[in-house]
């Protein structure tokens, strides 16, 4: 297709309204804003209990149920996502439970030998068992029955709706039993999927309190004239938004909503770019000072510009434009955030600037938080030695955003046809294109790791 034909084409629309993700972002505020002014609540309605700021881990858990039930409600009841052909449901036809029970008896078998592999992997990985992942290993280990229990009713009901009730947990429960023929290749879809909802569900959720309890108690009258201050709370603020809004799209992968995995990325580049990025690998790289370290002496934007007033203002307002982006980023897929995963194409909010602007804001983000070139004992070994390393933390980035478009790439034509307008349209993605094809003429085929 010719560039003429590319720029007159209309972008795609998205899977994914601006309403659902902006709907969970005004009930994640509001239960903030319950949360911290819970002392006059209480006060107010005569309540037991402390009268104080709901700062603690399980008031941030419960955000997750206000933010969700808010996504989900817009998603049904204004875009009606459940009438969509993508859901591989049929609302017109309810089969006898008679049809489908034994297809739902074994997918329930699949699902429950699924979540105790996964159970039994938390069980053996020490790092599950110190340290902020203990939260997570008490929510979940509190979630674990009502899962199970629930997962009948839900299984059954969805199945008689199910046009194809054989999917990917289907297969693996069929290869558990023995009774009927499996396919490989849809048992491994299913485990690509759980191996992401174990993993990235667990991390999401051990981070949830800490930045939660730094909002919910910020006092702004104390630190509205003091940038860095104030402009380290409004991040946190923001990470809250992204990491909130994201564990809630790992926990609702609901083909009502039609928000289930169509497929875990299946190339092996991909997982590794991604795992990179989180504990337990990223303490061994980015986190400390001796594979990836990038911030060895460095002084760190809040001081650098100390004695400079008016640019610690301006650095403080860019670090936290970019940290909305990023947050911006998450909260624009709605219910359907996770790593690795083709839940839907997502073509607007800052999509239409960039095909990655989780990834672009949080680099940049990096190299202006840390300044990795200025060091305070002016060893130039040092500076030349962060400045690298965080060059090559961003090549990992770039990677993974590669393996991610290639997965997407071969999943979806809509995605194709974005991939296309972004790559003419879109300033900031035609521009790195541009200059990307002039240091690789030729994109590298990515095998799937099957």
């Amino acid at each position: 297709m010719s560039n003429a034909q590319t720029a007159t084409r209309r972008m795609p629309v998205s899977d994914v309204s601006a309403g659902v993700g902006l709907s969970g972002l005004v009930a994640l505020v509001a239960w903030i804003m319950v949360c911290r002014n819970w002392a006059a609540i209480a006060d107010a309605l005569s309540l037991p209990g402390p009268h104080a700021p709901m700062s603690g881990p399980y008031a941030s858990v419960a955000t997750m149920f206000f933010t969700g039930t808010a996504m989900a409600l817009w998603s049904v009841l204004v875009d009606k996502v459940h009438l969509r052909p993508s859901t591989g449901m049929d609302w017109r036809t309810r089969r006898p439970l008679s049809q489908t029970l034994d297809i739902s008896i074994t997918k329930i078998a699949g699902l429950w030998a699924t979540w105790a592999a996964i159970g039994f992997f938390y069980c053996i990985a020490r790092w599950y068992w110190e340290g902020q992942y203990l939260f997570a290993m008490e929510v979940i280990g509190f979630a674990a029955l009502p899962l199970f229990v629930l997962s009948i009713p839900y299984v059954l009901w969805l199945d008689r709706y199910m046009i194809e009730p054989r999917d990917h947990s289907w297969h693996f429960g069929a290869l558990l039993i023995g009774r009927e023929a499996w396919n490989g290749a849809e048992v491994r879809k299913h485990w690509r999927a759980w191996a992401i909802k174990g993993f990235f569900g667990a991390f999401m959720i051990s981070i949830l309190p800490p930045g939660f309890a730094q909002v919910v108690n910020a006092d702004f009258g104390l630190i509205e004239y003091d940038p860095v201050a104030l402009g380290s709370t409004l991040i946190a603020g923001l990470f809250v938004i992204d990491v909130q809004i994201g564990t809630v799209g790992y926990l609702l992968t609901f083909r009502p909503l039609d928000a289930h995995i169509r497929s875990g990325n299946p190339f092996l580049a991909g997982w590794v770019a991604a795992l990179m990025c989180y504990p337990p690998f990223v303490w061994g790289t980015m986190g400390r000072a001796d594979v990836l370290g990038y911030e060895v002496n460095t002084f760190g934007w809040a001081s650098v510009f100390s004695t400079h007033p008016a640019l610690l203002w301006v650095w403080a307002a860019m670090m936290v434009f970019l940290t909305a982006v990023y947050a911006w980023a998450t909260f624009a897929f709605g219910v359907r955030f996770s790593n690795l995963t083709y839940r839907g194409v997502l073509t607007n909010g800052p999509y239409r600037f960039t095909r990655h602007p989780a990834y672009l804001s949080k680099n940049l983000f990096w190299w202006a938080s840390t300044l990795p070139f200025l060091v305070r004992d002016g060893s130039l070994i040092d500076a030349v030695r962060n400045t690298v390393l965080l060059g090559v933390v961003s090549g990992i980035y770039y990677w993974r955003a590669r393996t991610e478009e290639a997965h997407l790439l071969a999943e979806d034509p809509k995605y194709r046809e974005y991939y296309e307008w972004m790559g003419e349209n879109a300033l900031i993605t035609r521009t790195l294109s541009r200059l990307g094809r002039r240091f690789q003429p030729r994109s590298p085929q990515l095998q799937p790791a099957e």
